[in-house]
């Protein structure tokens, strides 16, 4: 990822329209909330984790050595924001990703704070 690629931020000029603040105020805390939701480091380490495919609640217990209370009070908090999504096979319950908004935004935490480390 070219973190030096051109952008396109917008730009608040003073002749802007209402309705075009309130929908900047409208992605700013959608924003706000998407990466709220990901700001914990349990929530981040389970997803980077369901980037690589499907993954039990036993398997991230053992991929994060965490007790199954915190790993599935994690996975609450991600599914209350939409962010994955349960199946349930048997006992088992499967976690996925549902938003690739994550998966893109963990591409470029990686290569801001993981790659080449």
């Amino acid at each position: 990822m070219d973190l030096n690629a051109e952008m396109s931020l917008p730009v608040i000029t003073p002749d802007m329209s209402e309705a075009d603040m309130a929908r900047m105020m409208d992605n700013a805390c959608d924003a706000s909330n998407f990466l709220k939701a990901i700001s914990h480091e349990g929530r981040l380490m389970i997803l980077c984790h369901l980037c690589t495919g499907e993954k039990t609640v036993t398997e991230l217990e053992e991929l994060l050595s965490a007790r199954q209370a915190a790993v599935s009070q994690q996975l609450s908090r991600l599914r209350v924001e939409g962010l994955v999504t349960p199946r349930r096979e048997g006992k088992a319950i499967y976690y996925s990703l549902t938003d690739q908004r994550a998966t893109k935004i963990l591409e470029l935490v990686y290569d801001l704070f993981c790659h080449n480390r």
